[in-house]
């Protein structure tokens, strides 16, 4: 596996404006976002109870999901009613088009401090990139498990979201092999390629600038594994819908 090229943490802000992506390490994250390190410890067990994700045009049973909707402006944040995610076909060609309700995150999980310290810190980077604005944030966690021998992060391919800021943030990776992380210039010949596996490390995209996805994953051994991420997306103006 090709380990993150981490950023320094007084750098990973310049990088993301400069090149449109940055990986982070997990102690900057905690440094950056102020959440400390025994905060974050209290999200992973929220991933253990995710419902099957039912929309998967591939027949595949390897994704489940949760999903819910916030706004972010200055120092507030606030929990959007209960939507659909939707993405234009110009920007999903594999699930695009659909309005797919999925449940919502658990309260318990929305409620932490730790949640309030990362979509804050996700909107003032937003912002330092953007210019200051009110963010409207969908929180996605994700499992992908390998209990059918393939799981697929990014069934769609190598893709843009159609928002401002993409950040996709490991929560744990057990008993697999692959999920590499691509990220690729949408104007341009120049890439790269890593595998995040430390909790709480961090990929940073500018979604207008770069396109991304991730390698399928198997298991690593006779026992299914998975692989669990958080993945937020920042949009000035709206959420998106048809």
């Amino acid at each position: 596996m090709l380990a993150p090229p981490y950023v320094a943490a007084d750098r990973f802000e310049g990088q993301l404006a400069a090149l449109g992506h940055a990986v982070v390490s997990p102690s900057t994250v905690q440094r950056a976002f102020g959440v400390a390190a025994v905060e974050l410890g209290s999200l992973p067990s929220y991933w253990n109870d995710l419902p099957a994700d039912t929309y998967l045009k591939d027949g595949g049973r390897y994704r489940f999901r949760r999903h819910s909707c916030f706004v972010a402006d200055g120092d507030e944040l606030t929990q959007a009613p209960h939507r659909a995610h939707w993405q234009p076909l110009d920007y999903n060609a594999l699930h695009g088009g659909i309005e797919r309700m999925f449940e919502p995150l658990a309260p318990a999980m929305t409620a932490l401090p730790a949640w309030r310290g990362l979509l804050l810190g996700l909107a003032g980077v937003a912002s330092a990139l953007k210019g200051a604005q009110p963010w409207f944030i969908e929180a996605h966690a994700f499992r992908i498990d390998t209990a059918s021998g393939i799981g697929r992060p990014t069934p769609e391919g190598a893709h843009r979201d159609g928002v401002d800021l993409v950040a996709v943030f490991m929560v744990d990776r057990h008993g697999i092999k692959g999920g590499e992380s691509r990220v690729f210039e949408a104007q341009g010949p120049n890439g790269l390629r890593f595998t995040m596996s430390e909790p709480w490390s961090l990929l940073l995209l500018d979604d207008e600038r770069v396109i991304h996805e991730t390698t399928p994953i198997q298991p690593e051994g006779a026992v299914p594994g998975h692989r669990d991420t958080l993945v937020l997306t920042l949009r000035a103006g709206g959420f998106q819908g048809p």
